[in-house]
């Protein structure tokens, strides 16, 4: 009898347990998104914008470097061509740094910037709002704004900027990034809107390149470089130029150690190994004509009037030549006979 009284208590417990059991509450759903969504970073990655209402809204994107949380991309307008790093950290997209006029290749990724502009910033809700500058708002407007373009249509992220200069829209569609840009003012209507995007594409740019002639003077001849995402000039310039070896500028065996363009000097530093120096077969007179002929060729390209040469780290000193550490070689283009 006992055992039985046993039994059922048991029983009456666990039916009591089994009546007290509250259903747990759903785990709530995260949809808020992130701005690598609205902003993903694709390598070797080709986006072109038609514009409207100005002759330079109509460019294409590039992307030259890639690394960790940090973007460089270059714009070609037709008319000019910049570069833009760009930083997603903080959950905010900014513009750390810009530079005009830059039609050579340069990683700017690892400069020290202080904060940027800011073009996007969680969270990604209607009515959020910050400071893009000084005298500039900006204000997610939308967050599902159709856009017509060419590759179809978007429902996109609205982001107003608001100054005393006037307004720009931008629009960003998810797993795209930068889909439209409108820029109003008084009197004025300005849009780029996205028109294509082509993966595995290279930066193509033309290097000319100096080397001696037989005669005292310097010949030239212009060569095709290409850029994938993250190479470097050093890499590509020293491929290009061994390559044309005929030309006698880089030995076989001289690898390009260093080489740089400096902001602040805007000058270009450039420093080789000793096999420059020993494999150079050459008398005082043609040792000069080759130094001003890598001294054009990357003056030319970065566009700047001094090129620092050292080997592995010192002063340039052979048989013929020594310039002293600090001494700048002048690019100069007086003996170079005109491209036939």
């Amino acid at each position: 009898m006992k055992k039985l009284l046993f039994i059922a208590a048991a029983l009456a417990m666990i039916f009591t347990a089994c009546n007290n059991t509250t259903p747990q509450p759903e785990e709530p759903i995260n949809q808020e998104v992130s701005i690598e969504e609205y902003y993903p970073i694709m390598e070797n990655t080709k986006y072109s914008y038609e514009g409207e209402g100005n002759e330079f809204a109509t460019y294409t994107v590039l992307v030259d470097y890639i690394s960790d949380n940090r973007i460089q991309i270059r714009n070609d307008n037709g008319g000019t061509e910049s570069i833009t790093v760009l930083e997603i950290k903080d959950e905010q997209l900014s513009i750390l740094y810009s530079r005009g006029e830059t039609y050579f290749r340069q990683n700017f990724l690892n400069g020290e910037y202080e904060d940027g502009k800011v073009l996007l910033k969680t969270p990604l809700k209607e009515g959020n709002s910050w400071a893009y500058d000084e005298n500039t708002r900006a204000t997610i407007t939308s967050l599902s704004k159709e856009v017509v373009t060419r590759l179809g249509n978007y429902e996109a992220l609205e982001v107003t900027l608001e100054g005393e200069q006037g307004k720009t829209i931008n629009y960003y569609a998810k797993d795209m990034g930068l889909v439209k840009t409108i820029s109003l003012g008084d009197g004025y209507e300005v849009s780029s809107t996205l028109s294509s995007v082509e993966n595995n594409m290279p930066l193509i740019q033309t290097i000319t390149l100096f080397y001696p002639n037989a005669d005292g003077s310097l010949d030239t001849i212009d060569v095709q470089i290409e850029f994938n995402t993250n190479d470097e000039p050093i890499d590509v310039i020293e491929k290009m130029v061994k390559e044309l070896s005929l030309h006698e500028v880089l030995s076989p065996n001289t690898t390009i150690n260093e080489l740089y363009f400096d902001e602040e000097e805007n000058s270009v530093h450039v420093d080789l190994s000793e096999d420059f120096i020993r494999e150079m077969n050459a008398g005082a007179s043609f040792e000069a004509l080759i130094l001003q002929s890598l001294t054009n060729t990357l003056g030319n390209y970065y566009g700047v009037g001094e090129v620092y040469i050292t080997i592995d780290g010192g002063p340039y000193e052979s048989g013929h030549i020594i310039i002293r550490e600090g001494e700048p070689s002048l690019v100069n283009f007086d003996n170079v006979n005109p491209k036939e």
